[in-house]
């Protein structure tokens, strides 16, 4: 019920004598009904200042201001001027008094003594009506509040319709620009297949490979960025923080960065101070921060230009500041430039490539790093600078500079590759034997289980995705029996989402790696794996 229909209805009572007013209040006591009385027509007026009235019944006679005076005052109010009169007289009624009443704005004329019956049928009348009133107010009220209601959600689909609308054309927008980028890296691999088909100069071939090598790491980190920004969006990446080297980390990234500024011709400046500067980081997510502005850096300066990576250390803060000569950025696109898929909405005459999310990724995980990244430019053509600002942690600790050496090298390790993919089975057979290994394949998970329990092999290489037995439903079959218990099983697969890697670990796997892999990195985990294996088997 509205709260207006959960509020008394109240009547004044105006007489002299006080007996009148115990005898009236006596004979119309009813629920939700309130009596004000008052003795007098200043007294009344008073009340009616603080109360609003259903029914005021007033009596003629009284001294200092009679009946009618009171009348005409409540009419000259604009807040009593509505309130129904009923006027009670133990005088005369003549047509004089009637009129003059009426004219002061009574609804009625009851005569004393009074008929208890007629006066409370009368005074219910007007208690009916008013709550009438009050129900209509009350509808008013909610008309009023679910009219504002609509306004509001109206205006908010609005905006969520505007939001989508402009969600759907950057989404078109960006599959558009996907497309165009992955055929990028794949023309050139498939115009090399053709060439080395049909040549057979081995100096043409060599070069076609290097440059096919060249465009299926381009595609292989277009295909990164794109589930990192995922995972990073979902907050589903874990950092492996440890101390490190604010320089360790530039070099790397300039490892990764160096043939882009290079095939620019553009010219590089890299100012860094003798003093390591520390920070609590991951290094390769911090080198992928950097490498990011490098690389966006080369791709949006004109060729030879000048590119210039500064570390300075201020306190407590350090900062990784890359700057260029080249396009820039206009002043209204330099708040966006670090949202995600910015990128396919810069003309596309100056676009240089990419997915317009390497911005995104990197603001992402400096902001996972406590830190913060920001971009400035004169404006389109006068170049651009990117500051990455990081907490600096302090110097024990830290890292040294160089590599862990390598474990000692151990046997050949026995290979099982199992996948449902011929092709894929046997070129990741060859690149194992290629590094020193023996290899096997099989082809689906009941052969698996069957070619491992029969020969156990050192390393299991085990697709997810194949029909039949998945890889999860094997490796936990593989896991029952005594002499596979311990063998390490790789999951390899196009499932890299981190709830992929979660599901592979509890269904028995030893590592996680996604398709393709490089050989430098079944080079590297083959290589521990020996080295866990010759450590186990103590001096020989």
């Amino acid at each position: 019920m509205p709260d207006r229909l959960k509020n008394p209805v109240h009547i004044l009572l105006v007489d002299d004598l006080p007996e009148n007013l115990l005898s009236l209040e006596a004979l119309l006591r009813r629920e939700g009904l309130v009596l004000l009385k008052a003795r007098s027509g200043p007294e009344a007026l008073e009340i009616l200042l603080k109360q609003e009235v259903a029914l005021a019944l007033l009596d003629v006679q009284m001294p200092e201001m009679d009946g009618f005076e009171l009348a005409e005052m409540m009419r000259g109010s604009e807040r009593t001027k509505r309130v129904p009169i009923i006027f009670l007289t133990a005088g005369t009624t003549d047509h004089s008094r009637r009129f003059r009443g009426y004219e002061a704005g009574a609804v009625d004329f009851l005569q004393k003594p009074l008929e208890p019956d007629i006066l409370k049928s009368k005074v219910e009348v007007f208690f009916e009506l008013y709550r009438q009133k009050q129900h209509i107010a009350a509808q008013r009220d909610a008309l009023q509040s679910a009219f504002e209601e609509n306004v509001r959600l109206l205006n908010e689909s609005r905006k969520y319709a505007e939001a989508l609308k402009d969600a759907d054309r950057r989404k078109d927008e960006f599959l558009a620009t996907l497309a165009h980028e992955l055929r990028n890296p794949l023309a050139p691999i498939r115009n090399g297949l053709h060439i080395l088909k049909m040549s057979p100069n081995p100096k043409i071939a060599d070069e076609v490979r290097d440059m096919m090598d060249r465009q299926m790491t381009h595609l292989v980190r277009l295909i990164d960025d794109l589930l990192d920004v995922s995972r990073v969006s979902q907050g589903k990446i874990d950092l492996r923080r440890e101390r490190i080297a604010l320089q360790d980390v530039i070099n790397a990234a300039l490892e990764t960065s160096r043939p882009a500024i290079d095939a620019g011709g553009h010219s590089f400046t890299l100012d860094l101070p003798d003093e390591p500067i520390p920070v609590n980081g991951d290094l390769t997510r911090l080198a992928q921060v950097v490498s990011n502005l490098l690389n966006n850096a080369a791709k949006y300066t004109p060729d030879g230009g000048h590119i210039r990576l500064t570390l300075t250390r201020d306190g407590h803060e350090a900062r990784i500041i890359v700057t260029d000569t080249g396009l820039g950025i206009e002043k209204d696109m330099l708040p966006r430039v670090f949202e995600l898929f910015t990128q396919v909405e810069r003309n596309l005459n100056l676009s240089q490539g990419g997915l317009g999310i390497g911005l995104a990724l990197a603001h992402r995980l400096v902001q996972m790093h406590a830190g913060s990244i920001t971009a400035d430019s004169e404006g389109a053509g006068l170049g651009s600078t990117f500051t990455v600002r990081l907490p600096v942690t302090d110097l024990e600790g830290v890292a040294p500079e160089g590599v862990e050496p390598a474990a000692k090298a151990g046997a050949p390790l026995d290979v099982l590759v199992v996948d449902d993919n011929r092709e894929s089975a046997q070129t990741t057979s060859w690149m194992l034997e290629l590094i020193g290994h023996q290899a096997r394949m099989v082809h689906d998970g009941m052969d698996a289980i069957a070619a491992a329990k029969a020969t156990p092999p050192d390393v299991i290489l085990l697709d997810i995705g194949m029909p039949g037995m998945n890889g999860y439903e094997v490796c936990r079959e593989l896991r029952k029996h005594k002499a596979l218990k311990d063998t390490v099983i790789i999951a390899q697969t196009g499932w890299g989402q981190e709830r992929d890697r979660q599901s592979a670990f509890e269904a028995g796997f030893d590592h996680h790696v996604t398709k393709p892999v490089s050989l430098d990195r079944f080079t590297q985990l083959l290589g521990d794996i020996q080295g866990a294996q010759t450590a186990a088997d103590g001096p020989i």
